[in-house]
């Protein structure tokens, strides 16, 4: 890589960062590209010369968090038999990553974690939802090999928006009230899937 490429692609992670600070603090709809650029200490001339508007690093941001996460659900989905462990212990397994991973990308929750996404942004997290769907449906069809397909998938998009409704909640609190809504959301999931998959 020559120096200038490096200075482009150092440039593109400094308004990748201060997108995703952005989105956190003020919601997708409400940042604009200016915003952006100032939050860079750039100009929007600068931000212009890598992204054409707010869609495009949007997208950016969008593939970088689909690559964290799927590596995210490979350490986590892919390591010890998760579905043979304790059914607490497995719901701790996956909400902790999944806390951790929400708490370094502050940018995540508010280009995905909301129910109306934008038609440009959907297409983009559409492949990340259908995977995570995939893998928590086959860990539960693992569980409970004798429920019918149909069950098991709605548990597992049940469960999913259910870490999705509780997550905003966890990661705007701190210290004790973080770990305090995080052993909610571990009681919830614990109640809701101990009857059907236990």
């Amino acid at each position: 890589m020559t120096k200038r490429q490096a200075r482009g692609q150092a440039r593109m992670e400094q308004i990748l960062a201060a997108a995703a600070e952005a989105f956190a603090e003020s919601g997708y709809e409400a940042v604009s590209t200016n915003a952006i650029a100032a939050r860079a200490g750039i100009s929007p001339g600068s931000l212009y010369q890598f992204f054409a508007n707010k869609d495009d690093i949007a997208h950016a941001l969008a593939e970088r968090y689909a690559a964290q996460l799927d590596e995210l659900r490979s350490t986590t989905f892919d390591g010890a038999d998760l579905a043979a462990l304790p059914l607490d212990r497995l719901i701790g397994a996956i909400t902790g990553p999944l806390v951790e991973f929400n708490l370094a990308n502050r940018g995540f929750k508010a280009l995905f974690a909301r129910p109306d996404l934008p038609p440009s942004l959907t297409t983009a997290v559409a492949p990340l939802h259908a995977a995570l769907l995939g893998r928590v449906t086959a860990l539960l069809a693992a569980r409970a090999p004798r429920l019918p397909a149909d069950v098991v998938e709605r548990t597992a998009t049940v469960a999913i928006q259910l870490v999705r409704a509780m997550m905003p909640l966890i990661v705007a609190a701190g210290g004790d009230e973080r770990a305090a809504l995080e052993g909610e959301l571990r009681a919830v999931l614990h109640g809701y899937l101990e009857p059907v998959v236990g």
